[in-house]
């Protein structure tokens, strides 16, 4: 085997493979852009390049660490063909498959022809290259509605579009394209006919340069919300052993087709309705985000298969070696907030635990600042047991026992996907986020009475505890019966509530809006806060960052703003009729409205970008256009105008 690898990737992948890397003995080498070097406290040696997307620059940090491999991770250049051709011309091992074979997968359309010439079922579709919107919204209603409307050159979810209607179709692929030449660098689309109650299930293939090929069992990945996967699991609880070896069967010879070497999967649209019917979608020329899941049930390494078989070593085991053991399912955290339908969130990592024996696979540490500029997944969560039940209950307890405080993650509604009964009985399709989501999302943005009495308290803890004047602590101590102190704690995306105190920390009473009184107490050791509230005993994981405290229990957090004693009880708010804010940090993509221009209420007017997801801004009422101060190509923050609507009269 070669001596050394880089990584040619970030986060919680470059930190995986530094792992097998180290224990197989290899020097590593991991590259990173200024300010983003989490993952290089666990290589041997680091080398800064001004992108992740830079062949240039990846190569020659190759050159000046003397790396002799290189693995791309997923995602970057991962299944770039000039990318495996140039580390070919420059006599570094490509940690993945031969570039022919990336080239004849990555391209939707050339891939569903080999594969099909190959004998494996496809989707019914239209896949010529070059077809212009006239052509391609013909080609759609030739297939069929509903369709899906696919970029032929990658996947992950960037740019497909569900349309159900032909009225909807000139929009879709116009927005279509667009993501998917942000995203790819090509704007080529194909149509597939949209199989009704689908569900994705993926089988892990391997392949040596020897001839051998093998698949290790199935994922399920119907768990999804805008075709981003959400929860995977391993095995399918919908195939049978016969319908699993019969699409394994299919994905090695679909691999073969191309001359594969290394990790690949090959993933299948399959109907919930009819499981031995199952068509092939695509296949990724690389090692996957769910990789985990196939690891726990097969007991294999996955990235030192990957190493082995790039130094050219054979598969050390047959397809009758292949077994799998229990159960496995992963839930992929990241940072957005399901509250306000699942944009993009940022900021620092305060506090970071998993708390449990399952196995976390994370690109963050304390510290960490999380903005704008990659994938929104921060970390996997991975649990494994005997049985289904019992692995998606101890994926429920690891997410649990989860803290992060700093940025608002999915945490709490990915508990919430676990206890769906459907999720719980294995009866998935694709469509059941979607459909579930009201349930599953409603009431994510309450925030209970005990944390807002927390709030309150653990301020009057720090005014008791620190160098402040003593007569200065707001207790509502006089002669005679003690006063009631006001505070208006105000929840991130909420409304300022009033919280008035009597007594101090240690012994209070506390009334939380208009409520009734409850006695209540406050400690705290500086990480957490143990509150008892109505004879109730309530821990919170607890961090503070400048004016906002945060505060975490059972996945779910919370951010509140900096405690000021009201002045009196009333709250006023002020509201911003007319005003489109940005409802997350990222680019304008498009501005579709100009000043003076009569508008309709919601209609579209500014799309923006974050973390590769789109955002379409649309008009709060009607009216005439009065200000537009940003532009396409405009960096806009959280909350920045957008523009000012005033009506007409």
């Amino acid at each position: 085997m070669f001596e050394s690898v880089l990584v040619a990737n970030r986060g919680e992948i470059a930190v995986r493979v530094f792992r097998t890397a180290r224990r197989l003995g290899l020097r590593t080498v991991a590259v990173h852009t200024a300010g983003d070097t989490f993952h290089t406290a666990h290589a041997d040696e680091a080398v800064e390049i001004p992108s992740y997307l830079s062949i240039e620059a990846v190569l020659d940090a190759a050159r000046a660490s003397g790396a002799s491999a290189i693995h791309p991770g997923y995602g970057f250049l991962a299944e770039n063909t000039a990318f495996a051709r140039a580390c070919e011309d420059a006599a570094v091992v490509f940690v993945g498959p031969p570039a022919s074979a990336i080239d004849a997968m990555g391209d939707k359309i050339r891939a569903k022809r080999t594969v099909a010439a190959a004998g494996v079922p496809v989707v019914p579709g239209r896949d010529e290259a070059g077809l212009s919107d006239e052509e391609l919204e013909a080609a759609a209603l030739e297939v069929g509605l509903p369709v899906l409307l696919k970029p032929s050159a990658g996947g992950g979810g960037k740019g497909m579009r569900l349309v159900r209607t032909a009225e909807e179709l000139p929009e879709a692929i116009a927005s279509a394209r667009r993501e998917a030449r942000t995203s790819f660098g090509d704007d080529t689309l194909l149509a597939e006919r949209f199989v009704e109650n689908p569900r994705h299930i993926e089988i892990q293939v391997f392949a040596d340069a020897h001839g051998n090929a093998v698949h290790l069992g199935e994922r399920e990945c119907s768990l999804q919300r805008r075709h981003q996967k959400i929860l995977e699991e391993a095995p399918s609880p919908l195939l049978s052993p016969e319908a699993r070896a019969r699409m394994g069967e299919s994905a090695v010879a679909a691999a073969r087709a191309v001359g594969y070497v290394g990790a690949g999967t090959v993933e299948y649209i399959v109907s919930a309705d009819r499981p031995d019917e199952y068509f092939f979608m695509e296949m990724n020329t690389r090692l996957q985000v769910e990789h985990p899941v196939t690891e726990l049930v097969t007991g294999l390494d996955l990235v030192e298969l990957q190493l082995r078989a790039a130094s050219g070593e054979p598969l050390p085991f047959g397809q009758r070696d292949v077994e799998l053991n229990g159960h496995a399912v992963e839930a992929r955290v990241y940072a957005e907030d399901p509250a306000r339908g699942f944009l993009p969130t940022g900021g620092r990592v305060l506090a970071l635990s998993s708390g449990s024996d399952a196995r976390v696979d994370s690109g963050i540490e304390i510290g960490t600042v999380v903005g704008g500029s990659f994938d929104p997944m921060l970390s996997k969560v991975i649990a494994w047991a005997p049985d289904r039940a019992a692995a998606l209950t101890g994926l429920d307890r690891a997410l649990s026992a989860y803290d992060l405080l700093g940025v608002t993650t999915n945490v709490a509604f990915l508990r919430r996907l676990l206890s769906e009964p459907s999720v719980a009985s294995g009866d998935l399709d694709t469509g059941l986020v979607e459909r579930s989501l009201d349930a599953l999302t409603d009431g994510l943005r309450d925030v209970p009475d005990e944390v807002l009495a927390a709030a309150a308290l653990e301020r009057m803890l720090s005014l008791e505890t620190g160098d402040a004047d003593p007569w200065a602590i707001p207790d509502g101590w006089r002669p005679g019966r003690p006063a009631w102190t006001p505070w208006l704690i105000t929840p991130a995306g909420s409304d300022p509530v009033e919280v008035r105190v009597q007594g101090r920390a240690s012994a209070a009473q506390v009334i939380v809006g208009e409520g009734e009184p409850v006695r209540a107490s406050l400690r705290s050791d500086g990480s957490e806060l143990v509150l008892i509230y109505g004879g109730r005993t309530i821990r919170f994981s607890c961090a503070r960052d400048d004016s906002t405290l945060w505060l975490g229990r059972g996945g779910r957090t919370w951010a509140l703003a900096e405690h000021e004693r009201a002045e009196s009880t009333g709250v006023s708010a002020v509201t911003g009729d007319g005003v489109l804010r940005s409802p997350m940090p990222g680019t304008v993509l498009a501005v579709k409205a100009a000043e003076g221009d009569e508008v309709e209420e919601g209609q579209p007017l500014v799309v923006v970008e974050a973390m590769k997801m789109e955002h379409t801004v649309t008009a709060p009422r009607a009216g005439v256009v009065t200000s537009l101060p940003v532009r396409t190509g405009s960096q806009v923050a959280l909350d920045e105008v957008l523009a000012v609507i005033e009506s007409e009269d």
